[in-house]
This record gives structure tokens, C-alpha cells and sequence, in this order.
């Protein structure tokens, strides 16, 4: 009798091993074909005269000195084969072991030491040599290794916001917001659509400028996040990631992109931390021939409190 159960058992696991391999290659299969269909969905609504995501970069990238994963992501608004300076200046800090997530913003008028360049607002660093000379930039200013780089077309935003959010972002307005934007908005807590939050994440046209648009685009980080977070946001991550493709330029596997934004969806993963440099107390804001108005940094009580936010 006990020979026959042994036997039994030994007939039943490559059974279960069968059907666990069917599953795995049923859901893959599943993600492909998710994935796929985002891209071509963005391609039929893509202009065809913007060629930033076919741009080829050298991204010499590589792990910090914590062995934590950063990522340079840098917003574009470029069309067709124009120069471009970054209009947003992002460096995503990801803690594998934790699974955390932090944000750290670089104002774009900080004034700095760009390689081979002199000194020059630190967004021109991406006219001047992409995305590999915005990365030898930062290592030169704040010690900071970056490994990967993302390039986001606006445009990739409001396809992505409208994919994931049918009936809009929830965001508080604070004000009245219609100088230099496409689409006016109204204050007041409202649900935006991509076009809608594109806005509010560009506005800088009051007396706030840039220092209100990077507490705005935290902001719009942080709501994404909330609001996104759950295991049927999960489910939709490979047509999601195929949606934004067409309008990203990185150096990231699409693997490693599902792996992070698994995590960062996660719910139990606590709020998002960020940081804006430069820091209160730490910069003027002096006129410069050629540069016009520019911020001033105090380089390395910013660098100090970069690293401080990252480790602790």
C-alpha cells in the first residue's frame, strides 16, 4: 500500500510542475500581448515628427556608492530634430532592499559647473550632450551615480494619465492657472485629465515661478501613486508600460521598468519622500550676461543634504 501511495505522489508533481508552467507561460503571454497593445495604441496617436524616443544616447550609468538604483528622468518638449533644454529635472532614488521609493527634483535655472562647458544653467546641460553629459553634471556637482535615464515626452504623459485614470487624476487646483498653458484650469479639487494635469504640472506663470511648478509636479508624483496603488493597477502595468514606450527614451529593460513600477504601486510601501534642490537657505538669485536670471547654489550644503535624504 505505501509503495503505491510513494508512487502515486511521484506521478502527481510532474503534474503540478506542468501546470504550474502552463500558467506562467499563459500569464507572460497575457502581459505580452497587454503590452502590445499600448504601444501600438499610442503609435496610431503619436506625432510622427517627434523622434526623441529613436534618439540613440551613450549613459555611461552605473549603481550608487549605497548600491541604491537612480534614475535621471528628464521631461521634453522637444518636436521633431530640435534642441531641446530639459524642462523637468527628476532623480528617482529606488532601494531594491526596501522597496522604496524617493524623489529628488533639480530646479532647472541651478547654476553649476557643466563638464567640459563652464558653468551654465544645469538644464542646458541636456542641449549640450544629452542625457550622458546631464549625468556627468550631476556626479561633478552632487556626487551622485545615476544608472539609468528616462526621457519623457509630454505628450506620453497625457496618453498615460488618460489610459490609467478614465475618470481623471484627483488634484486640489490651488489657483486660476491660464497664462502660457494649452488648457486653462480653474481652482478648486477636481479629477484632470492627462491634458488638464499637464498643465498644472508645467504652470510657473505667477509670482512663484519654477519653485511652485517642482512642488507641483511632487505633488501630481505623489496623487499618481495613491491613487494608482492596488493589485488591478497590477493587472494593467504591461499595457500601461506599453502605452508610455513609444514616447520614452531609456536605457531601461522593459523587465526591470515592470519590476519597479510593481513596487512602487505596492501599497504597503508608505508615502513617497522628496526633495527639491536647491534647498531654502542655500542659493541667490543673481542676473548672469547670457543667462539671465539664475539660481545661485550653495553646491555643497546641497550636496550634503541630497546624500542625507537618500540614506536616512
Amino acid at each position: 500500500m505505501r509503495a503505491d501511495k510513494h508512487k502515486k505522489k511521484k506521478k502527481r508533481w510532474p503534474s503540478i510542475l506542468l501546470i504550474f508552467l502552463l500558467l506562467i507561460g499563459a500569464v507572460t503571454g497575457y502581459a505580452y500581448f497587454q503590452y502590445k497593445q499600448g504601444v501600438n495604441q499610442s503609435l496610431k496617436n503619436m506625432n510622427t515628427d517627434n523622434q526623441e524616443a529613436n534618439e540613440v544616447y551613450t549613459f555611461e550609468g552605473k549603481k550608487d556608492q549605497y548600491g541604491d538604483t537612480n534614475i535621471l528622468l528628464l521631461g521634453s518638449d522637444a518636436r521633431g530634430k530640435e534642441t531641446s533644454r530639459a524642462d523637468t529635472i527628476m532623480i528617482v532614488h529606488f532601494n531594491e532592499d526596501k522597496g522604496t521609493f524617493k524623489i529628488t527634483s533639480i530646479m532647472r535655472d541651478s547654476y553649476v559647473a557643466i563638464p567640459g562647458h563652464g558653468k551654465h544653467k544645469i538644464n542646458s546641460a541636456f542641449a549640450l550632450g544629452g542625457p550622458e553629459l546631464m549625468r556627468q553634471t550631476i556626479k561633478q556637482n552632487f556626487d551622485l551615480d545615476l544608472q539609468y535615464y528616462a526621457i519623457a515626452d509630454f505628450q506620453g504623459f497625457v496618453q498615460l494619465i488618460d489610459e490609467a485614470f478614465p475618470e481623471g487624476v484627483e488634484i486640489n487646483v490651488e489657483k486660476k492657472m491660464t497664462a502660457n498653458v494649452e488648457v486653462p484650469l480653474e481652482p478648486g479639487l477636481q479629477k484632470l485629465d492627462g491634458a488638464h494635469l499637464l498643465s498644472y504640472v508645467r504652470f510657473r506663470h505667477d509670482a512663484v515661478g519654477d519653485f511652485g511648478r517642482v512642488e507641483r509636479q511632487q505633488k501630481t508624483v505623489k496623487a499618481i501613486k495613491d491613487q494608482l496603488s492596488g493589485i488591478q493597477t497590477i493587472a494593467k502595468l504591461p499595457k500601461l508600460i506599453g502605452v508610455v514606450s513609444p514616447y520614452v527614451n531609456t536605457n531601461m529593460d522593459t523587465s526591470d521598468t515592470l519590476f519597479m513600477a510593481k513596487d512602487f504601486l505596492s501599497n504597503d510601501r508608505g508615502e513617497i519622500e522628496a526633495l527639491r534642490i536647491p534647498i531654502e537657505d542655500s542659493f541667490t538669485e543673481p542676473r548672469i550676461k547670457g543667462e539671465g536670471a539664475v539660481l545661485s547654489i550653495d553646491v555643497e550644503k546641497n550636496k550634503q543634504a541630497l546624500h542625507e535624504f537618500i540614506t536616512k
